[in-house]
């Protein structure tokens, strides 16, 4: 009997993790050493956005998200999937939906990273953030953090 291919599903959620401060959370792929990012994380079938955003907050920092301030920021970007991720995906398909997700902490906490994802983390000054990720909708939504810290 042929094994089952399951397919990552186009729609994800990015969780721009944050203090009062506006110092910004950032995560360095493991499979990318020096490209920095947000959490992010396909959604699982059955699962609601902000299921996604617990999920993957909790999988890739070790915290809870449910104790403390989780916002949907009603934002959300469409963009042409890295075509070295393409396989992860149904064959055709080329673009993903992003969703993004803000999480405030009253002050930058230590995190447990997942090693097979990320190699470690830094918190930094929300204008650093947006100039050190390498992707332009991380960018753009940790820019929103200056016109609308909460």
């Amino acid at each position: 009997m042929a094994a089952l291919i399951t397919y990552k599903i186009p729609v994800s959620v990015l969780v721009v993790i944050y203090t009062l401060d506006q110092q910004v959370l950032l995560l360095e792929r493991a499979d990318h050493p020096g490209y920095w990012q947000s959490v992010t994380g396909s959604c699982d079938p059955g699962e609601s956005l902000r299921q996604t955003a617990v999920r993957e907050v909790r999988e890739e920092t070790g915290l809870d998200a449910e104790k403390y301030a989780l916002t949907d920021w009603n934002q959300q970007f469409e963009f042409e999937i890295f075509e070295e991720w393409r396989h992860r995906y149904a064959p055709g398909v080329m673009n993903n939906t992003e969703h993004v997700f803000g999480l405030e902490l009253p002050q930058p906490l230590p995190v447990t990273v997942e090693p097979r994802e990320h190699l470690g983390y830094i918190w930094l000054p929300h204008e650093e953030a947006a100039n050190k990720v390498f992707s332009w909708t991380n960018a753009a939504s940790i820019e929103r953090l200056h016109f609308n810290p909460h």
